[in-house]
C-alpha cells in the first residue's frame, strides 16, 4: 500500500514508519522539515494550505493524519493558541485535500485523543457509553482545554465532508508505549531509576495506555475491517490506577524504592518543566469497545507484561 503521514516526524509517526516501510509498504511523511533523512519519503509542507504534498495523498491508499504541536508544555495564551490551531488547521487541509482527489484514499485515521472522554473513577469509558469531558465540577481549566482541543479536532475532520469512497476512523489513542528514548516510557523510567518513580498524587487515577506492538496491530487491523469508522479507542483493555502502574513500573525494572510525589508537589515539578500535570493526575479510564467487539486481540492486554517487556527491550538497547 501506500500509506501518507502528515505530521509523521514525532514519536508515533516514527514508529508506524520504521514498521509499515519494514513489511514493504510506500510511506510519504508531511513534514515542515523536508530535509529529515528517513528510510522512507519525506516531502514538505505547512500544515496549513494545498500543495504540491497533495498529489501524494490522491490516489493513497491510507491517510494517517498525527500532526499537532507538542502538548508537553504550559498552556498559557500562546501555547494554547498553537496547540488548537496546529490541529485544527492541518485536519481541515487534509481534509480537503482528500476531497479534491480524483482518487481518494480508502481510509483517513485522523488523530484524536483518550483525553476527550471525562476525568472519572467509577466506570471505563468505551465508544458506545464513554462520557465526553468537559462538564465535572472542580477540574483545572487546562483539563477543559485539553478536550475542546479534542473535541475541535473530531468536529472538524467530521464537518469536511470527505468522499463516500474514504472511511474516516478517528483515533481515540491512549498513551502509546514504546522503549525509545523521548517518549513517555522513556521519561517514566527515567523517574523510576531515579528513585522518584513512585505514587503520584492519591494514586487513584486510571492509567489508559497501548504498547507500541498493539497499536501499530489495531492500525492495521483497523484499515483491513471496514466495519469500523467515527471514533475508535486505542488503548489496552485495562487500565490501571496510577499507583499499581507506578508499582508495576518498578517492580520490571527491579527498583524496590519510589518517592511518592503529593499533587503540590507534581505542580511545581510541571511548572519547572514547562508542562502540566494534566497527564499524570487526570483519571484516563478507557477501554476499546469497538476493536474487542471487531475481535482484535492484544498481544499486551495486562500492565505488568507489557511493562516487562518494554523495560527487557530498555535492557538491550
Amino acid at each position: 500500500m501506500k500509506i501518507v503521514i502528515p505530521g509523521g516526524s514525532g514519536q508515533v509517526g516514527t514508529m508506524l514508519g520504521w514498521a509499515l516501510t519494514g513489511e514493504g509498504h510506500e510511506v510519504v511523511e508531511l513534514s515542515r522539515d523536508s530535509k529529515r533523512q528517513r528510510p522512507w519519503r519525506v516531502e514538505r509542507w505547512d500544515g496549513r494550505k494545498i500543495g504540491a504534498w497533495a498529489y501524494e495523498i490522491d490516489g493513497a491508499d491510507a491517510v494517517i493524519n498525527l500532526a499537532g504541536r507538542s502538548v508537553n508544555c504550559r498552556y498559557h495564551k500562546q501555547n494554547r493558541r498553537e496547540i488548537m490551531q496546529s490541529r485544527v488547521d492541518s485536519t481541515r487541509i487534509v481534509g480537503k485535500a482528500i476531497v479534491q482527489s480524483k482518487h481518494p484514499p480508502r481510509i483517513w485515521l485522523q488523530a484524536s485523543t483518550a483525553t476527550i472522554y471525562a476525568h472519572r473513577y467509577d466506570a471505563p469509558n468505551d465508544e458506545a457509553t464513554g462520557i465526553l469531558g468537559g462538564s465535572e465540577p472542580g477540574v483545572p481549566d487546562t483539563w477543559r482545554f485539553s478536550i475542546d482541543v479534542a473535541k475541535a479536532w473530531e468536529e472538524t475532520a467530521l464537518g469536511v465532508g470527505i468522499p463516500k469512497e474514504t472511511r474516516l476512523v478517528l483515533m481515540r489513542s491512549a498513551l502509546t508505549l514504546s522503549p525509545d528514548r523521548g517518549g513517555v516510557f522513556d521519561t517514566l523510567l527515567n523517574l523510576v531509576r531515579a528513585g522518584l518513580g513512585g505514587t503520584m498524587g492519591d494514586g487513584r487515577q486510571y492509567v489508559s495506555w497501548i504498547h507500541e506492538g498493539d497499536f501499530i496491530s489495531a492500525i492495521h487491523w483497523i484499515m483491513e475491517h471496514e466495519e469500523l469508522s467515527g471514533p475508535v479507542n486505542l488503548a489496552a483493555p485495562e487500565p490501571v490506577p496510577n499507583e499499581e502502574f507506578m508499582h508495576e513500573l518498578r517492580e520490571a525494572w527491579g527498583q524496590t524504592f519510589g518517592l511518592p510525589a503529593s499533587r503540590w508537589m507534581l505542580e511545581l515539578g510541571a511548572t519547572a518543566l514547562g508542562s502540566e500535570t494534566e497527564l499524570i493526575l487526570k483519571s484516563r479510564r478507557v477501554i476499546p469497545g469497538k476493536l474487542l467487539a471487531s475481535g482484535f486481540e492484544f498481544e499486551f492486554p495486562h500492565w505488568k507484561e507489557a511493562a516487562k517487556e518494554l523495560c527487557d527491550w530498555r535492557r538491550k538497547g
